[in-house]
């Protein structure tokens, strides 16, 4: 019977497979137009972390704004991009510590250091962008923060995840490296008449 808990070197590719998916959402919060959404029919008003578009309710074109004019806007984008360049950094060294047959404990403890800075600088950006968004920029409706945000969030709870074990791997450095002889239970013959 093979038991692959976290601690456990053929398991070692879990961690960067879990970056790689914060990647991912990251890309998608990055890219996608659902930030902020009209609730309900007619959908008036879009936003993206780059851009507020709002339209009529007969019309079909939507008339854009760069959030890009805004400080505020610039700061959101920028500290999101920076967590999330940081993120592709962690994902490669990563990949390289797991790659090679000594792992370097230190290394990964850094790993998971840097994940919490990356941490730090998505959630302030994504806590600048509902509060000013919503101050500075008029409502048109019933509005909601929407999937892309929290394709946002997401990614920030799996990084933060992410970056307490790869700073509590190194507790588990003779497990991961199989250094660990196995313990074997036996019973004395007195307490198993059955075995004589």
């Amino acid at each position: 019977m093979v038991v692959c808990g976290l601690a456990c070197w053929r398991c070692r590719w879990l961690l960067p497979l879990l970056l790689g998916l914060a990647i991912i959402m990251g890309i998608i919060a990055l890219a996608g137009r659902g930030w902020l959404e009209s609730e309900s029919e007619p959908y008036v008003q879009q936003a993206s972390l780059w851009e507020s578009c709002t339209r009529g309710e007969e019309e079909l074109n939507w008339n854009c704004e760069s959030l890009m004019d805004y400080g505020w806007g610039r700061a959101a984008a920028a500290t999101y991009l920076v967590g999330f360049v940081i993120l592709v950094i962690c994902f490669a060294l990563a990949v390289i510590a797991f790659s090679i047959e000594i792992l370097r404990f230190n290394f990964v403890r850094g790993i998971g250091g840097l994940l919490f800075v990356v941490a730090a600088f998505q959630i302030i950006g994504l806590v600048i962008y509902p509060v000013k968004f919503t101050e500075d920029i008029p409502l048109m409706g019933d509005n909601m923060f929407s999937w892309a945000y929290g394709f946002g969030w997401a990614s920030t709870v799996v990084v933060i995840g992410c970056a307490f074990f790869f700073c509590c791997l190194p507790n588990w450095e003779d497990e991961v490296l199989g250094n660990i002889k196995p313990t074997y239970y036996y019973s004395s013959p007195e307490r198993a008449p059955y075995l004589n």
